[in-house]
């Protein structure tokens, strides 16, 4: 069968290559963080009558 080639602008290429560069950048700055040690040092996730949406409630009510 035959390939499909897609073309890509230059102007594609160096947007796509700026973007690399903004996020390893932002990467060495702000180190990805472990999502299992992150979540051990947050605690417990509580859901439910006492969460954000409890409290919307009780200050318009």
């Amino acid at each position: 069968m035959g390939e499909i080639i897609r073309f890509v602008s230059r102007s594609e290429r160096e947007r796509i290559l700026l973007i690399r560069e903004a996020r390893a950048i932002y990467d060495s700055v702000f180190p990805p963080v472990d999502p299992v040690i992150a979540r051990r040092d947050e605690g417990p996730q509580l859901m439910g009558p006492s969460g954000a949406n409890a409290q919307c409630r009780e200050a318009f009510s």
